[in-house]
């Protein structure tokens, strides 16, 4: 019988990723292989395809799937061929200790155990993506709802509203969030609908100065032309933010979070580090200060996509507007290119094959 094959986009080496044909998968008993119609490129894939974060040689990269179900394994219940659906960055099994206890996102125990899309196992840039443990991770989508509409969800608007939710965000808030890249973006967004009273954004590209006004922004700085953390401190009269959002992975932005945050405030950082992260002792006040430094994986699991896309549906955030460019998957390699050298105002780009 003739190995049925499909187009995929693979890590060669660092520097070099490369469009090949490789068997499409085939469902175990409790997997769920799905037909990609819209996946996109994500800052981490951008790492992975630099060196600054390994993954095997010929793996399929990218965490970001939209799709049909193609076929189901055998145990699997309560789905149907055909079906449009997602399924998170994070694939959870929903069995485990970790899972068990809340923090799906290290699941098995390994940190960063639930992120297997792209990482561990073969990745959504291709024509078809094989899902583990489908019955925790296939969130159907709604009829009403476009590709682009939820092409968010899997990751970049799950990860950037974890930065307002493990931050503990409350109803009149001063919030910090540095960088206003997607994550960026999505954790302004989640930052005003979890009730804070001030947002200040900051970035240096104009374009995503104004995005960050439309999600929820209430003051943005450009950081090219003003220093953000004496305008924050000024801002706030000397008190500092209640919460600072790190969406960049950057030990500046970082070690700037630390220097607006109030006493007893919180670090919420997204960012993923290429290097060593150092803390600046006066704005760790020696240690003393009660502050808290936390740091999220995005949350994955069916729940949490079925939670995100009806905050789509009931238009409370609309993010359609992040998608800049469209690409087919032939063209994907030209895709990278773009959107790793952040050329043409890219914010995020549309995969379809």
């Amino acid at each position: 019988m003739t190995e049925l094959k499909m187009k995929a986009l693979v890590f060669v080496s660092p520097g070099k990723i490369e469009l090949i044909e490789k068997p499409i998968p085939k469902p175990g008993p409790t997997d769920a292989l799905i037909r990609i119609t819209t996946t996109t490129i994500c800052g981490t894939d951008v790492h992975i395809l630099k060196g600054e974060y390994p993954v095997r040689p010929g793996l399929i990269i990218g965490h970001e799937p939209v799709g049909v179900i193609e076929e189901l394994g055998s145990a699997v219940q309560g789905y149907t061929v055909g079906q449009r659906v997602i399924a998170g960055a994070i694939t959870p099994c929903g069995q485990c200790g970790s899972c068990l206890s809340g923090t799906h996102s290290q699941c098995g125990g390994k940190p960063m155990g639930g992120w297997r899309f792209g990482n561990t196992i073969d990745g959504a840039q291709a024509e078809f993506l094989l899902v583990p443990n489908a019955m925790a991770n296939l969130s159907l989508v709604p009829d009403h709802l476009s590709d682009e509409e939820v092409l968010m969800c899997p990751d970049i608007m799950s990860t950037g509203f974890s930065g307002a939710e493990s931050g503990k965000v409350k109803i009149g808030d001063t919030v910090a969030v540095f960088a206003q890249g997607p994550i960026g973006l999505c954790a302004t967004a989640g930052s005003r609908l979890s009730g804070a009273g001030l947002i200040i954004a900051i970035d240096s590209v104009e374009r995503r100065l104004k995005m960050a006004k439309e999600v929820g922004a209430d003051i943005v700085i450009n950081f090219k032309e003003k220093d953000p953390v004496q305008v924050i401190m000024e801002i706030t009269k000397g008190r500092g933010v209640d919460v600072a959002i790190e969406a960049l992975g950057a030990e500046s932005t970082f070690q700037s979070c630390l220097r607006v945050l109030k006493p007893g405030g919180t670090l919420s950082s997204l960012g993923v580090y290429s290097h060593d992260v150092h803390v600046p002792v006066n704005a760790f006040y020696a240690g003393l200060g009660d502050q808290r430094i936390v740091t999220t994986l995005c949350p994955g699991g069916k729940e949490r996509m079925r939670r995100l896309m009806e905050v789509i549906s009931t238009k409370r955030v609309e993010l359609k507007s992040m998608v800049t460019h469209r690409f087919k998957l032939h063209q994907i390699v030209e895709a990278y290119d773009l959107f790793a050298n952040q050329r043409d105002g890219v914010l995020k780009v549309a995969i379809t094959p």
